[in-house]
């Protein structure tokens, strides 16, 4: 296995833009998806599928299955901050707000990780990231101002995605703390068919999917996109860039995500674009940047002309 570098090269970019594409297809495809679809019955389908078809390559690589409630605790858990209540939350929120505005949204995940990191005493809160902390807020202050936010559906759908974002934040903390050692491929698969159970249940309970009407071919091909290309293969590209380039490098693909899927959703649903949505898009990725701190220290390693 290679060792993480500090320097992305092309391969390294290739690969950060190709996920980028694939988890902003996820935003289009519910988009898609969610004209015929209610958001729980989307969130089931989708996480059934991907598990369906990262369960083979599971057996092909010889995993192993958890053993008992003990063993497979800590993916159930993973699963309900990781996939169920985010996918839930995403889902939802994309009822009242657009695609764009919840990559935008999705895209302050790292804020809200550092700062349930900082809870759980597990990093230290440094000025510099307190620093990009206030910056991104900035850029959800700017966004809750913005064209269509400004009645009750707008306001939810923002409080939606922010809830998602701090949903995966505490994904991290307990992967970091129950699943540090689990094999990548291994810790997606599981926590996939935990989140299967789980959604089954909830979804059975509140929508009952089997009264819904057949949907058309449009909407299957959304969810079969969602499934295969923004879970299943997103995951083994994930992983691939974290193999290769390290933890700090592949969150920089939070910073590509709302470009490609406010281009995405303009081309695809004909979603209009706001100069105040663009804004709080740019402040937010400023803040990642701050946070991140590599740009400091390219500044200070550039040379100094004369």
């Amino acid at each position: 296995m290679t060792s993480p570098k500090d320097q992305l090269d092309a391969q390294d970019w290739w690969l950060l833009g190709l996920l980028s594409l694939l988890w902003s297809g996820s935003f289009i495809f519910n988009g898609l998806a969610l004209k015929d679809l209610p958001p729980l019955t989307l969130v089931l389908l989708r996480i059934v599928l991907a598990a369906a078809i990262l369960l083979p390559i599971l057996r092909l690589r010889g995993l192993g299955f958890p053993k008992g409630m003990a063993g497979w605790a800590p993916f159930f858990a993973v699963a309900l901050f990781n996939n169920v209540v985010p996918f839930c939350l995403i889902v939802i929120g994309q009822t009242f707000i657009t695609s764009g505005l919840a990559a935008v949204l999705n895209a302050t995940t790292p804020l809200f990780t550092i700062v349930v990191m900082a809870a759980a005493g597990e990093e230290r809160l440094s000025a510099r990231r307190v620093a990009g902390l206030i910056v991104g807020l900035i850029g959800v202050v700017m966004l809750r101002g913005g064209p269509g936010l400004d009645g009750f559906g707008g306001g939810t759908g923002l409080l939606f995605g922010l809830g998602a974002s701090l949903s995966y934040g505490i994904a991290a903390l307990l992967v970091r703390r129950h699943l540090a050692h689990s094999p990548p491929l291994a810790t997606a698969t599981f926590q996939l068919s935990a989140s299967s159970v789980m959604m089954l249940v909830i979804a059975c309970a509140i929508e009952q999917p089997w009264r819904l009407p057949v949907p058309g071919l449009q909407t299957w091909l959304a969810v079969i996109g969602l499934a295969a290309l923004s879970t299943a293969f997103a995951y083994i590209v994930f992983f691939q860039v974290l193999r290769r380039s390290g933890a700090t490098n592949v969150t920089l693909v939070t910073l590509l995500i709302p470009l490609t899927t406010i281009v995405l959703g303009s081309l695809v649903l004909g979603e209009s674009v706001s100069l105040r949505e663009i804004g709080g898009a740019l402040v937010i990725g400023s803040a990642l940047l701050v946070i991140d701190g590599r740009v400091f220290n390219l500044l200070r390693l550039s040379p100094r002309t004369s």
